[in-house]
Formats: structure tokens, C-alpha cells, sequence
């Protein structure tokens, strides 16, 4: 059989079916990957979403590929980012009309990192290494997602699977390494359904080789360090008013003078006092001299320089080396992109225009308690090489959020699940220290190993180690699992193209 009545096989196996049925399945498709996510951790349902993407997709048009893929991508987002509602509604003081359609844009927009990648894998790859090419293409969406429109790495694919037996792959190539190997589960398994009982060998590769890798890439760099974590579970709505300030003072303050003196790292979340350094100068001079002389502190703040410029950033008190300020910024949230565009829309919907400065790239770790830190501050965390490129010279990962603008929703919860695959990509203890939940102490495999209760106050107290050498992931960063897949994707390509030119030469035969 030529390679033309291969096509012609695969397709007529694969079927058609409506495209209001297709829809809804696609749709059920991404609902299923939300579930796969925290806090539902149904990790097993990744490759089912991706199964159901990919079944039939041979027996599609290129156009109908692409509204397959949007309407993946708006039943992923609308049910796994739906917290950007209560972001906009509850907390930005915006009706619930317009927050409704700024959330609906909002989901539509990313649906398209879907709609169009598949639409062009369905017009330029063939029907053969199918089950590779569409996971290759998959990872190529999600990197697109990272990086176009300043990025948006939210529930990518791999991070479901933190706690699947796929997870030692992280280590290895990290997140999107972890995406690679989820899709092609999804795409063999559907292979194996249609009756190729030979793809159930590599499909099962992939899940025992993780048991033959390395449990454990780095090694402890010294002794452990006794750390504070303090949630002050300060209401977001009255954080920046003169109440809020003085409530903010008062609740950290005291919570600090309550710990325990031998105590070597207190931890304050992201913009824990509602001030500027400079006007919180003499409180911060005040809790440095309460601290005991072996305790250091770091707190989350913003900065104003000589030139106001307005940074979000973290410092330390009482010997402290370095500071970092947070480099990648929250789009809308800390900055506006295309402001010359935006600025009157904003000023319509009477939404307020973010005014804060990035930081430079490359930052030097922290020197706090005879250690390094390589610190993430709230969205930064949810970049892998971000967060990679800090742990070059760090021994522990530090990241502080204020996740008070989740609200109730499940946004906290998949905040935590990337802060936990950043710590097993890395091989590093992270400390993670929030307004209002969840604060959490994280080991270098990714287990959380005690954690705060949410919307309490509280001090969450336990020990982590430093530790040295790099994981793979670590030295490369996401790289070569970009690279692999785009080479996957392109071996559905190369066969395509080869498929062109036999249809010329049997043509000309004719």
C-alpha cells in the first residue's frame, strides 16, 4: 500500500463528526485539563483532554482544526482561569457587566494560542508520526503562550502532573519536557485504540523510564536553616488606605516579635506594608532592632528611585546582602502594554493604569542567613527559566505573592502547583510566602512539607536545607525541550511535503 492509500486508511478510520458535537467535546476536552490541575489534582485526566483533542483531527479541515482548537482553549481557560472575574470584579471595584466581558475577552484572546497552532498543524503535517507531530506541535502553543504578549504560562500542560509518575521527567527538561511527555500519552493512547497494538511500548516508556532516573539530582550544601513564614491576611480592599497601613504595621510587627529567637529567616509577603521603603524607613528600623542578632528578614515592598521609577521588590534587614525587584511584570496588573493604545481604554472602563518599573535581568542572588536565595516574586514563578535562571546561584528558591486578589477561587492553589515544580525542576528547597494563602514550605522534589492555613492569620514555621549542584533542567533551562519539539512537529511536515511531491510524480506519470 503507497503512501496516498495510507492517508486515505487513516483518514476514513479517523471518521468525521459535526461540528457542534466537535465543539462540545472540545470544550469538555480543556474542563477535563483544568480538573487535571490543582486543587482538583486529577492528574490522569492531562492525556485524556489531549486525547480527545487529537482523535479525529486527521478527518478535519485546516479551519475546522482551528475552531477545534479555540474551543479547547476557551473551555481551559473560562473554567481554569475564572478568578480573573473576581480579580477585575471583587477587587478592582469594576461591575460585574464589564468584568464579565473583560474576563470573556480575556479567555477568547488566549484560546487562540490553541486555535491557531492546530490550524496550521492540520494544513502542514501529514497523517504519519501524527501522534508525534501534534504533541511536538502542543509544546510549540505552549511556548508561544510564554513568551507572545509578554507570556502567559498558566496551566500548561506538564504541571498537572507534579505528583503523576511522570514528574522525574521535570528535573530533566522541565514544565514543557513534562507537557511533551503528557500529549504524547494522550496521542499514543489513541493510537493503541485504534487497535496499533505496537505504540503501547513506547506509550509505556514513557512512564517507567521516570523509575530508572535519579531520585535526587543535588546534595545538601550545608545544615538546615529554621525559617518564620507570616500571613497577615490583610483585606485587599482596605490594604491601601491609611487604616490598612497602620493595620499592616500592627499585624507584622507583632507577629515578628512573637517568634522565637533562634529563628534564621523571617519571611514578609509580596508589598507586606502598603508604603514605599522610603516611607516605611523608620518601622523597618524599629523591627530590625527587635530581631535577634542571628535572625535576618526579607519583606516584600515597593521602592521609588531618584528618577521615579517605582519597583516591586524585596529587601532584607539586619545582615542582608542584595535586593532583588521584580523583573517580569503582571500585563495590566503592575504595567500596560501598548500604552499609547490602552491608556483610554482603561480611562473608559475607569480602571487604573499600572505605573510600576521591571527590574534587570540576571539579578544576582540574595546572601541571607549563610546562604543564597534565588527569589520570584508572585507571577514570576510561573516562568520556569525565570526561575531556572535564579537557581544557577542560589541555594534556595524564595518566592512572596499576594494571592489576596484570587479571592475564594482556585487561582491560590494552581499558584502553588507551579511554586512546587519550580522547587522539582530545580532540586531546591522553596519558601513561599503569601498575604493570605497559601504559604507553604516546599523540599527540592516538590513536596510541600508544611503549609499555612488560608484566609488566617498565621506564622508558619519549619526548616529548610541549601542545596548545591544544577539538575539538567537547571543548566539548559527549557531549550532543548523546545528544540525536540519542534523537530517532532517537523517530522510530520518533512512527510507531508514528501507526500507532495509523490502526488506530483504520480501525476506526471499519468
Amino acid at each position: 500500500m503507497d503512501l496516498v492509500d495510507k492517508d486515505k486508511e487513516y483518514t476514513l478510520f479517523a471518521g468525521r463528526s459535526s461540528p457542534i458535537v466537535d465543539c462540545v467535546v472540545a470544550l469538555a476536552a480543556g474542563v477535563l485539563t483544568t480538573l487535571s490541575a490543582a486543587p482538583f489534582s486529577l492528574w490522569w485526566l492531562g492525556p485524556v483532554g489531549v486525547a480527545l483533542v487529537y482523535w479525529k483531527i486527521a478527518s478535519l479541515t485546516p479551519a475546522m482544526a482551528t475552531l477545534r482548537g479555540w474551543c479547547y482553549g476557551v473551555g481551559l481557560f473560562g473554567s481554569g482561569t475564572s478568578w480573573v472575574f473576581v480579580a477585575i470584579h471583587d477587587f478592582s471595584g469594576t461591575g460585574a457587566l464589564v468584568a464579565m466581558s473583560l474576563t470573556t475577552l480575556f479567555v477568547s484572546v488566549l484560546a487562540l494560542f490553541f486555535a491557531v497552532p492546530f490550524g496550521l498543524y492540520r494544513r502542514i503535517t501529514g497523517p504519519r508520526f501524527a501522534f508525534l507531530s501534534f504533541a511536538g506541535m502542543w509544546v510549540v502553543s505552549e511556548w508561544l503562550r510564554t513568551w507572545l504578549l509578554t507570556g502567559f504560562p498558566w496551566l500548561l500542560l506538564g504541571t498537572s502532573q507534579i505528583d503523576s509518575p511522570l514528574a522525574p521527567w521535570a528535573p530533566v527538561g522541565g514544565v514543557y519536557l513534562l507537557s511533551l511527555m503528557t500529549a504524547l500519552t494522550g496521542t499514543l493512547g489513541v493510537e493503541v485504540l485504534r487497535r496499533r497494538w505496537g505504540f503501547l511500548v513506547p506509550m509505556a516508556a514513557l512512564w517507567i523510564v521516570p523509575f530508572l532516573l535519579p531520585a535526587q539530582w543535588t546534595t545538601p550544601a550545608g545544615k538546615p536553616i529554621q525559617v518564620a513564614l507570616l500571613q497577615g491576611n490583610l483585606d485587599q480592599r482596605i490594604k491601601w488606605t491609611a487604616q490598612g497601613q497602620r493595620e499592616a504595621v500592627n499585624i507584622y510587627t507583632t507577629m515578628t516579635q512573637e517568634q522565637a529567637r533562634d529563628i534564621d529567616l523571617i519571611v514578609w509577603p509580596e508589598a507586606a506594608l502598603p508604603m514605599l521603603e522610603q516611607e516605611a524607613q523608620r518601622i523597618l528600623e524599629q523591627v530590625a532592632s527587635d530581631l535577634g542578632p542571628n535572625t535576618a528578614l526579607l519583606t516584600g515592598i515597593l521602592q521609588r528611585d531618584s528618577e521615579g521609577r517605582s519597583y516591586n521588590s524585596v529587601i532584607g534587614l539586619n545582615d542582608v546582602q542584595g535586593e532583588y525587584q521584580k523583573a517580569h511584570l503582571v500585563p495590566f496588573g503592575e504595567y500596560l502594554p501598548f500604552q499609547s493604545l490602552l491608556a483610554d481604554t482603561l480611562a473608559f472602563f475607569d480602571l487604573p493604569a499600572p505605573r510600576l518599573t521591571p527590574g534587570s535581568d540576571g539579578q544576582a542572588p540574595l546572601h541571607v542567613a549563610g546562604t543564597t536565595i534565588g527569589t520570584a516574586i508572585c507571577y514570576e514563578i510561573i516562568f520556569a527559566d525565570h526561575v531556572a535562571q535564579q537557581a544557577r546561584n542560589a541555594e534556595l528558591l524564595l518566592t512572596v505573592s499576594n494571592d489576596t486578589w484570587f479571592g475564594r477561587s482556585i487561582g491560590p492553589h494552581q499558584h502553588l502547583q507551579m511554586a512546587r515544580l519550580r522547587a522539582l525542576e530545580n532540586g531546591r528547597h522553596l519558601l513561599r510566602a503569601t498575604s493570605n494563602g497559601v504559604t507553604a514550605i516546599i523540599d527540592s522534589q516538590g513536596h510541600v512539607t508544611a503549609r499555612a492555613p488560608q484566609f488566617e492569620q498565621a506564622s508558619l514555621t519549619g526548616e529548610v536545607t541549601p542545596m548545591q549542584g544544577l539538575t539538567p533542567f537547571t543548566r539548559t533551562g527549557s531549550g532543548p525541550s523546545w528544540i525536540l519539539a519542534a523537530l517532532l512537529t517537523l517530522l510530520g511536515l518533512q512527510l507531508n511535503l514528501s507526500r507532495s511531491k509523490n502526488d506530483a510524480l504520480d501525476e506526471k506519470g499519468t
